[in-house]
């Protein structure tokens, strides 16, 4: 992949189990918070595995699209887009009724000095739209954020690890949980907790970031030595897959690669396709942030795109100049801080 049209493609193929469990899914495709690094990909994967299996869908993507390029390149691709500040609740409950919906708005990044706003954005939007959408289906984007550091060789935490969030944005991303939950009791809807960490694509992500540091010869920090990826094609995959799996309480779901990957290791894999020394700052910590997610795997198989893949991919995007995204993942970040 040298494009970006190339890499959309790729993030747009849809395998026949994608094709297959989707027409097992009543109604169409209404998905929230649409704008940011994965929805597109997403709401264009369920457009084409609705095209691929001659189904009558409709996927809706819902969003401020502060970027029109990004709105007009959805509505090419067959999905319908519709502009909404998800915190205006007049806006919001003007939107249309959706049999399915997914749930991706949120807010991260810019969380230190601005936590009122990651709070509204990750526990008072939940309430609201877990009323409106009460008749629906929810799968609710999380993050692998709200579990413990635990140690590296434990092979990252399962579902059954009771949450201990550090820091505001991974507190109010339980919080999200939580209304969620609290709403799926109330009416019964039935809902999924897709707990993700970390999606890569070749514009963003833990390994663009390690590949970039070793590509300038810049120390890779080690102070997170370990994390979990996945190819977002995959995720995205997943997610729109996790509609069949809602149910009330809800079920939650560790959406990861398998592998418990070493960041030192991986700087060494770019050092070599680039034919250069690596080298490093500080050492691994004996915890990190880590999911395992074998519990997706049995419900949906292995990721189809596999972690020398990625490297492989980004290594060539890295070299070629390809076009990169100001979305930095901090995910060395050990004390909450975002």
């Amino acid at each position: 992949m040298k494009t970006v049209a190339e890499l959309e493609a790729k993030l747009s193929e849809a395998s026949d189990r994608l094709i297959n469990d989707l027409h097992k899914v009543d109604g169409d495709l209404l998905i929230l918070g649409a704008g940011g690094k994965m929805g597109p990909s997403l709401a264009r994967l369920a457009a084409e595995a609705i095209k691929a299996g001659g189904m009558n869908k409709k996927v809706t993507a819902v969003s401020r699209f502060q970027d029109q390029e990004v709105k007009n390149d959805l509505e090419k691709a067959g999905v319908k887009t519709i502009s909404c500040d998800l915190l205006d609740d007049q806006e919001l409950m003007q939107l249309p009724e959706a049999d399915n919906v997914i749930y991706m708005a949120g807010n991260k990044f810019g969380t230190t000095g601005r936590e009122y706003f990651t709070w509204a954005m990750n526990t008072y939007l939940p309430g609201r739209v877990a009323e409106k959408y009460k008749d629906s289906r929810i799968v609710v984007f999380s993050s692998g954020n709200v579990y413990p550091f635990s140690p590296v060789g434990l092979g990252g935490v399962d579902e059954s690890v009771t949450p201990e969030p550090l820091g505001e944005y991974a507190q109010s991303t339980l919080g999200r949980e939580r209304i969620f939950e609290y709403f799926s009791h109330k009416y019964g809807t039935p809902m999924l907790m897709y707990r993700l960490n970390y999606a890569i694509d070749l514009r963003y992500g833990v390994l663009l970031e390690i590949a970039k540091k070793v590509h300038e010869g810049k120390e890779v920090s080690l102070a997170m030595g370990h994390a979990n990826v996945i190819w977002q094609g995959d995720a995205n995959e997943i997610a729109i897959r996790s509609l069949l799996k809602c149910q009330s309480p809800p079920e939650i779901l560790n959406v990861t690669g398998p592998e418990t990957m070493s960041v030192r290791w991986t700087a060494q894999q770019f050092a070599e396709r680039f034919g250069l020394a690596p080298s490093f700052e500080g050492s691994e910590s004996e915890t990190a942030l880590l999911s395992n997610a074998a519990k997706a795997y049995r419900e949906f198989g292995y990721p189809r795109v596999s972690l020398l893949e990625m490297i492989d991919f980004i290594a060539e995007w890295v070299e070629s100049g390809g076009h990169t995204w100001n979305k930095p993942t901090h995910f060395s970040e050990r004390k909450g801080r975002f």
